[in-house]
């Protein structure tokens, strides 16, 4: 049989409220009574359901984090920020949904049972309406991607001035064939940097040729197909602006394979400054994402919003850097790691 509570205030001679006064190390306690009751518990080998209490107070101390992937090196310092911001009142739960509606769903339960008290989502397959309604129900916050017309705490990076930024310092070096490599999963962020190149274009009068943008997913490997399709061309673009780092790094290993000194024949740029963009040689030049901060930030205004009740449903865009290395020396030769 379980033992009780209930149990235990009776073999030690206490009420069932002194007893939980001990198990939460409240000093309302006489020591000596203290002392009978541990004892009780430990002779009687009870254990407290600590979850069913929580449940009762519409609390467990948990916070659900959602990723879209475990291969995306750039989560690693999001998570890490929103596990010191939660520590040491909340533990995260770190569930991967890789892009499924369904496992999304799935693991939503966590928060619509009350196994965890508020979920993060970075790069949720959930559309605008759907998260409207979760956020009027439950304590949510999109953290990375954002959601068009989502109104829901989003905490990530302006991607489209990070792209802008990029190839803004491509054409000012006096690049005037600038190439994209951007992915056919028409993700928001994606789609950010896309808008961003075009922008940049525009603004430093440089025209638009569609043969300078190249489409794959986010695999590394990609990277390859991306260079020998630029590098087989007649005209190829001595500069290029990668959505991620990892496709950057792909087509800088491809090009030490086909002899193409990368920084000097070709100068290419990526986007989030992954812990691998500052080991690779060579270095690569890239817009880095304020990771640890974005995850520090959601999750600071999240428990904000669910200690006092009042409603946060902006959007904060926290600034990026762009970071110059070997791949894409500035123009001072200086380099910032």
């Amino acid at each position: 049989m379980n033992v009780t509570i209930k149990d235990v205030a009776k073999a030690a001679g206490v009420s069932v409220a002194t007893v939980s006064r001990v198990l939460n190390n409240s000093s309302a306690v006489l020591p000596t009574t203290a002392e009978n009751v541990e004892k009780v518990i430990k002779d009687l080998d009870y254990s407290p359901n600590f979850l069913g209490r929580n449940l009762r107070k519409c609390e467990t101390k948990n916070i659900l984090v959602i990723v879209p992937s475990t291969d995306q090196n750039v989560y690693s310092q999001i998570i890490k920020g929103i596990q010191d911001a939660a520590s040491p009142e909340y533990d995260v739960l770190i569930s991967t949904s890789y892009s499924y509606l369904n496992t999304e769903m799935r693991l939503l339960n966590m928060l619509f049972n009350r196994t965890v008290d508020a979920a993060v989502l970075m790069g949720t397959q959930l559309d605008a309406e759907t998260l409207n309604e979760l956020n009027s129900r439950y304590s949510i916050a999109l953290c990375c991607e954002r959601v068009e017309q989502a109104n829901v705490l989003t905490v990530t990076c302006d991607n489209e001035k990070g792209a802008y930024d990029a190839v803004s310092f491509f054409a000012k070096k006096g690049f005037d064939r600038i190439g994209m490599v951007t992915t056919s999963n028409r993700v928001i962020s994606s789609v950010d940097r896309e808008k961003g190149y075009m922008r940049a274009l525009s603004d430093n009068g440089l025209s638009y040729d569609e043969k300078l943008i190249y489409h794959c997913s986010y695999e590394y490997t990609d990277g390859f197909a991306a260079l020998d399709y630029f590098w087989d061309m007649k005209n190829p673009p001595r500069a290029v602006f990668c959505i991620s780092d990892l496709l950057a790094i792909g087509m800088t290993k491809r090009a030490a394979e086909r002899g193409i000194e990368i920084g000097k024949d070709l100068q290419i740029c990526g986007f989030d400054n992954i812990s691998l963009s500052s080991m690779y040689i060579p270095e690569l030049t890239t817009v880095a994402q304020p990771c640890y901060e974005m995850g520090s930030l959601v999750v600071k205004k999240l428990l904000e919003k669910m200690t006092t009740g009042k409603e946060n449903n902006e959007t904060i865009l926290l600034p990026h850097r762009l970071i110059y290395r070997s791949s894409a020396p500035s123009d001072d030769g200086l380099t910032d790691n």
